[in-house]
């Protein structure tokens, strides 16, 4: 008769799903990217003074020299989303879907107002298709698909 010992759950394999396997390989080179890039905002907003306050900085259509100007913040606020949204989707965190939608939806809306809104608000008067819709949409309609089975696991 066969005994059974404390340790057998941990001698068992079982094939355990996990979720980052649900992230397709460019999400996963996104996400390494954007994790590197919040890393580098985090590090800019920290010390930019050293920079003496100058730094180009660009996403979505917003650009600016400053790093302490209001559209600076900005930029650096959404690239650090972006690096806890990257943080969350690596780690298998519950919320990194979640979050990416949310960072999907801002990046169109940003992308949106800075093509249909700035141009002709501000002196140039020219549309400006954003490339970096060609990756939000998926990104978007992957986020979404996978969210509730991300969930589950």
């Amino acid at each position: 008769m066969e005994e059974k010992s404390a340790f057998d759950e941990f001698d068992t394999k079982t094939n355990i799903l996990r979720r980052r396997a649900l992230l397709p390989v460019w999400v996963k080179i996104f996400i390494w990217i954007f994790l590197f890039i919040g890393l580098i905002a985090v590090l800019i907003l920290a010390f930019g003074f050293f920079l003496n306050n100058n730094a180009r900085l660009s996403v979505y259509g917003l650009e600016t020299t400053s790093i302490y100007s209001p559209i600076g913040l900005i930029i650096l606020s959404i690239l650090i989303f972006k690096g806890i949204v990257s943080y969350g989707l690596w780690f298998e965190q519950e919320w990194g879907p979640k979050a990416a939608v949310i960072d999907a939806f801002l990046g169109i809306f940003i992308c949106g107002i800075t093509m249909l809104i700035l141009p002709f608000v501000t002196n140039g008067h020219h549309f400006t298709m954003r490339f970096e819709f060609l990756f939000l949409i998926p990104y978007l309609t992957k986020m979404q698909k996978i969210q509730k089975t991300w969930i589950k696991l």
